[in-house]
């Protein structure tokens, strides 16, 4: 079977790996980068949902590719919701990661409720249609980082019934419960099942 060709509308190299390995053999993931994108692609929804088909239809419409965008963020209850969909750029436009990280353990301070989820939806438009894709990972906000692994907020995100940060887990423990391989593994079934 031929390998079909998805080009992800990201420029982090880590969720191109984290959902090539999830998806298998049978498909291809191509970056940005592997397209000669470097556009900057417009972001401008109020939601994970609005955020991904947008940058999707951008994607599909300049270059007629099947592809797939995701957004996905970091959602704190004892921030009444924050980060959310300023996951990447919390601390500011620069998208640093440390910096990000470190205004959520600022901004709680000792803050009782810690409970937060991590949120990721899949825009995938193949064939000329749309489809969506959603994972969540419940957890809670640690009081200092705990690992180097992973990436983001990962090193202060504990998700439920573990003992250890998604910052300890190496990536094939982590794909198995993460909100983004949950939804990459409904994307795999939904692909499995219709092509």
């Amino acid at each position: 079977m031929e390998k079909k060709v998805i080009v992800f509308a990201t420029g982090n190299q880590h969720k191109v790996e984290e959902v090539s390995q999830i998806l298998g053999e049978n498909y291809e993931i191509k970056s940005l980068k592997d397209i000669n994108c470097f556009d900057d692609i417009p972001e401008t929804g109020d939601t994970f949902e609005e955020n991904a088909l947008q940058k999707a239809q951008y994607l599909h419409e300049k270059f007629g590719m099947n592809c797939l965008a995701e957004d996905s963020g970091l959602v704190v209850d004892g921030l009444n919701g924050e980060p959310g969909i300023y996951s990447a750029r919390y601390a500011g436009a620069q998208r640093n990661d440390e910096d990000n990280l470190q205004k959520v353990l600022k901004e709680l301070g000792d803050n009782p409720t810690r409970s937060a989820r991590y949120k990721s939806v899949i825009a995938l438009i193949i064939d000329g249609k749309n489809h969506f894709f959603e994972g969540t990972v419940e957890g809670e906000i640690l009081k200092e980082k705990v690992g180097n692994g992973g990436f983001g907020y990962d090193p202060i995100f504990q998700p439920k019934g573990y003992d250890i940060s998604f910052g300890q887990m190496d990536a094939s423990e982590k794909n198995k419960i993460s909100h983004r391989g949950e939804a990459v593994k409904k994307m795999v079934d939904f692909l499995n099942r219709s092509y």
